[in-house]
């Protein structure tokens, strides 16, 4: 058998494992692998993003809306260093990627060369698992090793660290068919007794509620989520990542719960009986105060990562597996709740405590842009966000109905995450109308993947809801600060509560003009700031075959309602 070098090793690895697609960007102690990556452009669609960060997280979109493990290839030194937001990002939300890194060579490394940096000491924190390959035999096993971790389990980042001598060194080749990693086993299936343990409690609730996470969907596990409501009549309220685990449009969806969630959901929460967790992780975001949260409430909670249950909330029966497999087990055991007068009495909730906004007929608001987007798409679009005010209005005014359709930065809260992301998610679902929702601070963090989108043709739909400031931390200094609006006001010198004016902003110069930035990438892009152009401004959009960008002028100190303050109960909303 002949021998062939460690580049070739990882990319006829990468071949094994049915990687379609790479994310990338070279460098010297990569120059190896990426010269032989161009032999095989007939078996791997390679994308060169204009930033590091940028490629990491468009892998992450990729694995988002596919369910596979997106790849990302980036050179040594700073190159490396680039990706940390983004293994951070898939990190806290469960997302499988494989991150192969370049580094100096072996008998280099420690000596402070060239673009050294110790990559798995500073990933480590923040990787499921990562590799410092020194020996070129253990290329292949390592790589079989990380899409394993990466895709089982809960998901998350793997590294693998190639020293650019072990990317030349020549050895035979055979892709293992078995990981060596005998210490990881997940648990797949839940405990027989606890389930049963569980239906009896779940049979005796008068007021239960599913709390459903982003495991459900991760898991692949709506079909199972919806027969397990269908059967027992239970209401469902979601996380923000798990929005789509069951479809909004049901009675008995509560929509998302938590900081920004319905008041109807939060109110749910606070006064049921029993909480059927379901690959979720009571993450503070959703719990508000913990003394305070669900106190009259037992719990079950249901993940495959035994670290995550009781970590916040204690939970009377934990049930570790795969969400898929114990909603198929429960499934079979299941029936229709007698819960009634509790139904009912959420019905009446809902209708007391809609979802609603002050309409205005000078200033468009981003409410009414999202609950139009809705209509014209009738909620078939992907929905892919950045971080802050745009992503809580895409979250609380478009329904989702099915997984994979909200895509966004969750754990980790990452701003300019949206347009790369974007960007993957388009590669991997062509057919799908994508849409990132954005607003005018995350969009300028990684404006520079316009050149990537236009360059590629990659036919992403940009809805920049632009108001001027960094709008989250703007409405927090708004509520909670008199106003005194600190290095938010993105067109002039910071603000306060005594000189800052509307006026300013009628006056004040666009920065960026996003529609000429657009342009500058050839890409069609326009502006609206009436609300009756609003309807036709979709149309535009929805109707381009190619990339396109609508910059929305939207009202500047609109605020996301309702919200529970930052360590307040969920019942004690601002409306």
């Amino acid at each position: 058998m002949a021998k062939i070098n460690g580049a070739e090793i990882i990319v006829r690895s990468l071949i094994e494992e049915k990687t379609r697609v790479v994310f990338g960007y070279p460098g010297g102690s990569v120059i190896t692998l990426f010269d032989t990556m161009y032999s095989y452009n007939d078996k791997i669609n390679f994308y060169l993003p204009r930033h590091e960060q940028g490629g990491v997280h468009a892998a992450d979109g990729y694995a988002r809306a596919t369910g596979e493990v997106g790849v990302s290839i980036v050179t040594s030194g700073p190159g490396a260093t680039n990706t940390v937001t983004g293994l951070a990002t898939a990190y806290l939300d469960s997302v499988p990627l494989v991150v192969f890194t370049g580094q100096v060579g072996t008998h280099m490394i420690g000596n402070d060369a060239f673009q050294e940096v110790d990559t798995t000491g500073i990933t480590r924190p923040i990787t499921k698992h990562n590799f410092l390959v020194k020996d070129v035999r253990d290329l292949a096993q390592v790589i079989k090793d990380a899409f394993y971790l990466a895709r089982t389990g809960r998901p998350g980042p793997v590294l693998i660290d190639i020293p650019s001598d072990v990317q030349k060194g020549g050895t035979d080749f055979v892709y293992p068919s078995k990981t060596t990693i005998k210490s990881y086993k997940p648990v797949l299936k839940g405990s027989p007794s606890q389930l049963k343990k569980a239906w009896s409690t779940i049979k005796k609730a008068k007021k239960p509620i599913i709390y459903a996470g982003g495991g459900v969907i991760i898991a692949d596990a709506a079909k199972e989520m919806k027969e397990f409501v269908d059967k027992t009549n239970i209401p469902i309220t979601t996380t923000l990542l798990g929005l789509g685990a069951y479809p909004e449009t049901e009675d008995l969806s509560l929509h998302m719960l938590g900081m920004h969630g319905t008041q109807y959901a939060n109110i749910a929460i606070t006064e049921c009986d029993l909480i059927i967790a379901i690959g979720a992780r009571f993450d503070d975001r959703v719990t508000g105060k913990v003394d305070e949260f669900a106190p009259h409430a037992k719990i079950i909670h249901i993940d495959i990562d035994p670290t995550s249950i009781g970590k916040s909330i204690q939970v009377d029966i934990p049930i570790v597996g795969d969400v898929k497999n114990v909603l198929k087990d429960l499934n079979k055991i299941a029936e229709k709740c007698d819960i009634d007068d509790w139904v009912r009495y959420i019905k009446k909730i809902k209708d007391k405590y809609p979802l609603s906004y002050d309409w205005d007929q000078k200033q468009i608001k981003p409410q009414y842009v999202m609950e139009e987007l809705d209509k014209k798409t009738k909620g078939k679009a992907i929905i892919v966000t950045d971080v802050g005010q745009h992503q809580m209005w895409a979250a609380q005014f478009y329904k989702y109905t099915k997984p994979r359709s909200y895509i966004s930065s969750g754990g980790l809260g990452t701003m300019g995450y949206g347009l790369p992301a974007a960007m993957g998610v388009k590669i991997a679902k062509s057919k799908d109308d994508v849409v990132l929702i954005t607003g005018d601070g995350s969009f300028q963090m990684n404006e520079q993947e316009l050149a990537t989108i236009s360059l590629y043709k990659i036919g992403v739909k940009i809805i920049i809801l632009n108001n001027t400031f960094l709008g989250m931390v703007r409405q927090w200094q708004d509520l909670f600060y008199d106003k005194r609006y600190s290095s938010t006001f993105l067109m002039g010198p910071q603000k306060t509560l005594l000189d800052f004016k509307p006026t300013d902003i009628e006056k004040a110069k666009f920065i960026p003009d996003f529609v000429k930035l657009g342009e500058a990438f050839d890409i069609e892009s326009f502006s609206i700031s009436k609300p009756e152009e609003v309807p036709s401004a979709l149309v535009r959009l929805l109707d381009s075959k190619g990339p396109i960008l609508m910059d929305v002028r939207i009202a500047p100190e609109e605020n996301v309602l309702p919200m529970v303050p930052a360590g307040s109960a969920l019942n004690r909303m601002l409306s």
